[in-house]
């Protein structure tokens, strides 16, 4: 099992500020988005790379408990400080290794389930029949797979070696969070008792433009000061594609704009909204003939910042 290097794949020290790992994993997950990247196969890998990076830095628990990691211990690789980590097989489990999750082996071994039975003794010594116990894995959904569904490919590697692949069917709409259950697919129970199940629960993968609220999308689009003024129409990006929003003139810098239907698909068979929030951009640099036309503007404009009249 190759040891991650999180901080390494956002280019971030390991005193980097939440806001400052925010900023880093948009920076990273545009480069290597599925839309955008030339590469697409390559793009991908590295977009689950970059998902994962963020998922662990950016909970203050997970990332705590990684930080523990990254000391040397003798013989080569690393170590845990706090002793064995979630995911290490204990007496009576059975380790096991998934594939296909969207998820590292590194982060199945300390953020993922195990499971394992251990058979029971009744009256004069008899072992008495088990259920097997669940195993629980991750699974990193795209927010398109959230929109459109689709089918998955997962792998299983008990202790024994044997590779197992499951079919696994991402329904639309699904939420973070939600368990996708395979019956009979966990641990093997004792006795003759019946297995347990296998739990794949979802992990949202982030996306770098839009976040998530409920079924609803939110997404952030810069303004030129004149569209602000004088309203327009401007492409805002979806999960679907580029659609046109309708500013209206005098619009204000945080002013919450409604796209109906293009959110994520709701339980009742609906779907969400798109809320783009309005935001000035401000070029840093002018030319000559333009810092010209913003003093004449300046001049000219009867408009006053609150406070300067």
């Amino acid at each position: 099992m190759d040891y991650q290097d999180y901080y390494g794949v956002l280019g971030v020290s390991k005193t980097a500020t939440p806001e400052e790992i925010r900023t880093a994993f948009r920076k990273k997950a545009r480069e290597f988005h599925p839309d955008v990247a030339k590469d697409k196969v390559k793009g991908a890998e590295k977009f689950k790379e970059v998902n994962e990076a963020y998922e662990v830095l950016s909970d203050p628990a997970k990332r705590a408990k990684y930080d523990q990691m990254g000391k040397e211990v003798p013989g080569g690789g690393y170590g845990w400080a706090g002793g064995v980590p979630r995911g290490e097989a204990g007496p009576g489990m059975e380790e096991v290794h998934f594939g296909g999750t969207g998820f590292s082996d590194f982060f199945e071994s300390m953020f993922g389930g195990m499971g394992g039975v251990e058979g029971m003794r009744g009256a004069g010594g008899r072992r008495m029949a088990r259920r097997g116990s669940d195993v629980e894995g991750d699974l990193l959904v795209t927010l398109e797979e959230v929109m459109q569904g689709s089918t998955r490919d997962v792998t299983l590697q008990r202790g024994g070696g044997k590779v197992e692949t499951y079919r696994v069917r991402v329904p639309a709409g699904v939420r973070e969070g939600q368990r996708i259950r395979l019956a009979g697919r966990g641990e093997a129970g004792a006795s003759g008792g019946e297995a347990g199940d296998l739990y794949l629960r979802v992990r949202l993968a982030r996306h770098p433009d839009l976040r998530l609220e409920g079924s609803d999308l939110v997404t952030d689009v810069e303004m030129a000061p004149w569209e602000m003024v004088l309203g327009g129409s401007v492409p805002v990006r979806t999960l679907e594609g580029v659609v046109m929003l309708k500013v209206p003139a005098g619009a204000v810098a945080g002013q919450k704009l409604r796209l109906r239907g293009q959110g994520l698909p709701r339980e009742d068979g609906g779907r969400g909204d798109l809320y783009a929030i309005l935001e000035v951009g401000v070029p840093s640099e002018v030319g000559a003939e333009e810092k010209k036309l913003w003093d004449e503007l300046a001049k000219k404009s009867s408009w006053r910042p609150k406070g300067r009249d």
